[in-house]
């Protein structure tokens, strides 16, 4: 939030100065893969995420023709402990039960929400106000240190933005290529990317021009002002969506590492491990194929072929046992539950938000382990010879599951207010997001593409999530599972707490309703996080749904009819302008129906 700057620098474009507030800064909505100590940027689409994956966001430098009286930029007297230590103003009466307070409103609702701040007061413990996305997906970004001044280069910016919009979903771009073919995988990538820069410019500069107030400084209440209500709820429904989603893949992915973690540990205290290939040609290609040994999980007993050429003795009576309560896709998601739940049931998520720079590990570590595995394999692509195992189709027609996990991993619009408006150069935003894009598609063209190519069996045997094709004892693929458990163990409880926030703002009125509430609150998400990871353990099927819901509201539809409005009040609408803006919609409605048509 920001204050007029009672000094204010001249400015010929008119636009008002600021200078910004000591007192409050912007919640964090999510957490992204990198973060950088100067991003001010805060989010979860996964919102997503992100989610996402998410998220809400908050004011902007866009913002003009605000008053010196304006309430908004200060926060109000808190009904919970989340508030400023060192910020306290006074009680302001008025009609109502709340004392004045507006409990209702959005303002109210934001401040609530907003974390206290470390006691040195120099670090943004955590933020509540979750975003609609994933991401993509789903990583919640969580803003580190803020520069004093508020303000960051473009550099920064551009950074901040491409490191939100990484997340989970790099670990499904190859299977996405797989999907749509190698032409119509990058088609789509490009695509995909240009018309999410697109509308997202698109919501910036709705923000420019019709947010006035910092109540407006969020999508919902951006469509509250140009659409009318029902819009604000569909925004606030689908960012619960969002990050509902984000939870359900963390737990899938959750349970998936632990699994193959635990499996190893035990294959190699015991002894009893799998088969290695041990000639050179081999070794640095421990591939599988789920077409050969089920979607991700190891198999019960290694199969008599294997045990031959490995010439190992079959599995012994204790290992059987241990197979039998130790499986994938029935207890590992229940026993998760004994970790998981009691990291849920906290007043505060700050002590998690301290390993933030473990998202910043996990992109570059991804990044290595590709280019290493497909250093070591070569090129295996055969486009023209149908009957060959390397055979890879140009376009394929099950691009629909592409298009949707895409639209889950360029999300960032309803968090872009809050990451661009720290930009020093608020008439640069244009080009630092087209460039953060720019960099967010080549790192997607250069994952996917990379792995795809390279990859030494048939095509058709890529995972949705990478890391399923290799076998449990390969070690950097143990080091990359084991790695990214446990930073999804500190990003699920944000998430979770993000969502559990949301719900209980919106229907209970408080952040924290009491323990018995909260506690039945992660009692359901916990419940349906196991039904899915048990019952639909589809990395793949989950986020492409997600992005394809997400991506028809928040991408395709809410940033068209924003603009489509704003060009209303300006006197400036034509049908020519209203009849290509609404294909948009339409696109978007496709990708959701096309995703009942497809398989992963």
């Amino acid at each position: 939030m920001y204050d007029r700057n009672p000094n204010p620098d001249p400015n010929p474009a008119g636009r008002p100065s600021w200078r910004a507030s000591q007192d409050v800064d912007s919640g964090s909505e999510s957490q992204p893969l990198l973060s950088s100590d100067a991003s001010r940027g805060s989010r979860r689409s996964f919102g997503v995420g992100v989610m996402g994956l998410t998220f809400d966001s908050e004011t902007s430098d866009f913002e003009a023709g605000r008053s010196d009286t304006d309430k908004s930029t200060q926060p109000l007297v808190f009904a919970n402990q989340y508030q400023y230590r060192n910020s306290k103003p006074p009680r302001v009466g008025g009609p109502g039960g709340d004392g004045g307070l507006g409990l209702g409103s959005p303002q109210y609702r934001y401040y609530t929400q907003l974390p206290p701040r470390d006691f040195d007061g120099s670090t943004l413990l955590t933020g509540q106000k979750a975003a609609s996305v994933a991401g993509p997906v789903f990583v919640p970004y969580l803003p580190p240190v803020i520069p004093e001044g508020g303000k960051q280069n473009s550099i920064v910016t551009i950074f901040a933005v491409w490191n939100t919009i990484m997340g989970t979903s790099l670990l499904a771009i190859p299977w996405g290529m797989e999907r749509a073919g190698l032409g119509g995988g990058l088609l789509l990538v490009v695509g995909m990317g240009a018309l999410c820069l697109y509308t997202t410019w698109r919501v910036l500069c709705v923000h420019r021009l019709h947010g006035s107030d910092a109540s407006d400084a969020e999508v919902p209440e951006l469509c509250r002002k140009l659409l009318g209500r029902w819009a604000e709820l569909l925004a606030r429904v689908f960012s619960l969506v969002v990050l509902m989603g984000a939870i359900i893949v963390y737990w899938i992915l959750m349970s998936n590492f632990l699994f193959h973690s635990v499996d190893y540990l035990h294959d190699e205290i015991t002894g009893v491990s799998p088969v290695r290939w041990e000639n050179a040609s081999s070794v640095f290609t421990p591939v599988k194929c789920h077409l050969l040994t089920g979607t991700g999980g190891a198999a019960a007993e290694p199969q008599p072929e294997a045990l031959a050429l490995g010439g190992l003795q079959a599995a012994t009576e204790d290992d059987s046992s241990f197979r039998r309560w130790w499986n994938l896709n029935t207890n590992v998601p229940i026993y998760l539950v004994l970790i998981m739940a009691p990291l849920m049931n906290f007043k505060s998520a700050t002590f998690f938000t301290k390993f933030n720079s473990l998202g910043t590990l996990s992109v570059l570590y991804l990044l290595i382990f590709i280019v290493v595995k497909s250093t070591a394999w070569g090129v295996n692509l055969d486009m023209s010879d149908e009957t060959s195992v390397h055979y890879s189709p140009l376009f394929s027609v099950s691009f629909p599951a592409t298009s949707g996990m895409l639209a889950l991993s360029y999300f960032i619009h309803n968090i872009i207010i809050s990451i661009m408006r720290s930009n020093r150069r608020q008439e640069n935003n244009g080009r630092d997001l087209s460039i953060a894009y720019f960099l967010v598609t080549i790192t997607y063209v250069f994952i996917g593409s990379v792995f795809y190519i390279s990859f030494p069996l048939a095509k058709s045997c890529i995972e949705d999530n990478l890391l399923n094709n290799f076998e449990s004892w390969d070690p950097m693929t143990v080091a990359a599972r084991a790695f990214l458990f446990f930073q999804l163990v500190t990003v699920f409880p944000l998430v979770a707490y993000m969502l559990r926030s949301q719900l209980c703002t919106m229907f209970l009125g408080h952040i924290w309703p009491g323990r018995l509430p909260v506690l039945s609150i992660n009692a359901l998400f916990i419940t349906v996080c196991v039904l899915f990871a048990i019952f639909l353990p589809r990395f793949g099927t989950i986020i492409r749904f997600t992005g394809a819901i997400s991506g028809m509201v928040y991408i395709f539809m809410l940033p068209v009819l924003l603009h489509l409005a704003s060009l209303q009040r300006q006197g400036k609408l034509t049908l020519v302008t209203t009849l290509l803006h609404m294909c948009i919609p339409l696109i978007g409605f496709a990708n959701l129906v096309a995703q009942f048509f497809v398989s992963d």
